[in-house]
């Protein structure tokens, strides 16, 4: 955890990684289309068909054994090598582990405080993880069974990077050591990651504590949450694909964490209160093209502890936050005006000690929710009016995992 420079700051910044980090714990997709209009930079490919075309990919790779319906995958975070861990995830929902691969890369072997450590293309066929011991990140080619094959790896223009999301074969990642910052990167001719001129920006301050960048639903703008100042930074994307000037927005809940987008660039933030008991948030808000944020309703009290990561369902009306101090998952329904209410009878759901990320499978009929307490991931059925029924828990992670994307 990073010393700041601002003493008051560091204190509440310490609280608050308590109750969010499974390092203190274990006693303790985003909605993506292609930009509407295109990406005019010639020095980047902005086609996935060209980039593998380029690398002298086969789109059906991998077809052997093809007995599963979709995959899962998280970071290991190791200090000694960084892997993404594999699950075939089967029509039951129910998952196993299908193999490690290396990103060559490092972790820390502790809690990163961040939401969206790897993410996915829109078609699923590229996955970029970060290794935020090596300050750097991975991209992999995924093949049609799951399997990964390694392209490349780059420095992540900053330190310790957490978070990464991609739109259109641009791939931005969020720094959280140093000073902070978001850097941009895409394809060049050959089919190497590249730097994108001018795209490293600065956040709010030198202390922001930041958690999760996401791209907006078209692609327009770029979202960061940042813990320690309890501000929504945000950049407009020029055609380019570097950032805007940085726009600052409030936040309407205390300790804004994790993010997910809904529907009409509306996206739901979890807040985690500074870890205090049943205090937890939700807050809905919009960004425009301009990258100008606006809060849409909240904050809504879920009655959760350091509820820290959040997840849409893929038509925007349902949302999982899951409460890593209470050690359960508020179900919240969202209604056509973006207004919040509890859904499951106002139950939250027990879980595995500590749950930190979740993701949901592309029908968004199954949660998985990634566990510090057990180092495992626990898979849910969704049901009616937002009830979960455990189905299945895979032990056996390494003690840091973090992040979970699902294809």
């Amino acid at each position: 955890m990073k010393n700041f420079k601002i003493a008051i700051v560091g204190m509440a910044f310490s609280l608050i990684a308590f109750s969010c980090s499974n390092d203190e714990l274990v006693p303790e997709e985003q909605n993506v289309v292609s930009l509407e209009t295109p990406i005019i930079n010639k020095s980047l490919i902005t086609d996935e068909n060209v980039l593998f075309e380029v690398l002298g990919l086969n789109a059906n790779q991998g077809t052997n054994n093809l007995n599963h319906v979709g995959n899962v995958y998280t970071i290991s975070n190791g200090a000694g090598g960084n892997e993404v861990i594999v699950f075939n995830s089967f029509a039951d929902g129910s998952i196993a582990e299908s193999g490690r691969y290396s990103t060559g890369g490092t972790g820390t072997d502790t809690g990163l405080g961040n939401q969206g450590a790897l993410a996915l293309s829109a078609s699923g066929r590229l996955l970029f993880t970060v290794n935020p011991g090596s300050n750097d990140f991975s991209c992999f080619y995924v093949q049609s069974n799951g399997d990964l094959v390694l392209l490349d790896s780059i420095s992540s223009g900053g330190e310790t990077p957490i978070s990464v999301t991609t739109s259109r074969n641009l791939i931005y990642v969020l720094n959280a050591g140093g000073d902070g910052n978001i850097s941009g990167f895409g394809f060049n001719l050959q089919g190497q990651l590249t730097a994108i001129s001018n795209s490293t920006r600065p956040l709010s301050t030198n202390a922001s504590g930041p958690a999760q960048i996401g791209f907006s639903g078209f692609g327009k703008a770029l979202v960061v949450t940042e813990k320690a100042t309890n501000t929504i930074s945000s950049y407009n994307v020029n055609p380019d694909g570097s950032p805007g000037s940085i726009n600052t927005f409030a936040s309407a809940g205390v300790t804004p964490f994790g993010f997910s987008f809904g529907r009409r660039d509306v996206f739901y933030v979890s807040e985690a209160a500074g870890g205090a008991a049943n205090a937890s948030t939700v807050s809905a808000y919009k960004v425009d093209n301009s990258g100008n944020v606006s809060l849409v309703s909240g904050p809504f009290a879920t009655n959760g502890s350091a509820a820290c990561w959040v997840v849409a369902t893929r038509n925007g009306r349902d949302l999982f936050a899951t409460n890593t101090g209470g050690g359960d998952i508020s179900s919240i329904k969202v209604d056509f005006g973006d207004q919040l209410s509890l859904s499951n009878n106002g139950i939250a759901t027990p879980t595995e000690a500590g749950p930190l990320d979740a993701a949901l499978d592309r029908r968004s009929r199954y949660l998985y929710v990634l566990s510090g307490g057990s180092d495992g991931i626990v898979s849910y059925s969704i049901g009616a009016n937002g009830q979960l029924t455990q189905i299945d828990l895979d032990l056996g992670l390494p003690d840091r995992a973090s992040g979970l994307v699902t294809r």
